[in-house]
């Protein structure tokens, strides 16, 4: 952790509700892609998934990841790559899946 890095503690440098919250919000949102990246790898089919999304989902989470190192919030970087990560695996999954999908039908 940065030494810049700022937190909301209280006197006895415990983490604060605010930092709880946030951890906690960080968590579930790393969570949010993880059943539809699990159902395509399992099904080994992305057709009704739409890559546009996936497209901007990774360039929104590439931006919160530089405004979090900006702004010196690790949970906002590390929440985000996670999701960045998994954004980019569904994009990969869709790729490769339509290739084999184009290769089954002919």
């Amino acid at each position: 952790m940065r030494s810049n890095q700022k937190f909301h503690t209280n006197k006895e440098n415990k983490m604060s509700g605010v930092d709880i919250l946030g951890y906690s919000a960080g968590f579930i949102t790393t969570l949010t892609f993880l059943p539809q990246v699990i159902k395509t790898y399992k099904e080994k089919s992305a057709r009704d998934i739409s890559l546009n999304m996936f497209l901007i989902a990774a360039i929104n989470e590439t931006m919160w990841i530089v405004y979090g190192f900006l702004k010196n919030d690790m949970v906002i970087v590390l929440t985000n790559a996670v999701v960045l990560v998994m954004s980019l695996t569904m994009i990969y999954f869709k790729l490769k899946y339509n290739k084999v999908a184009k290769v089954e039908l002919e």
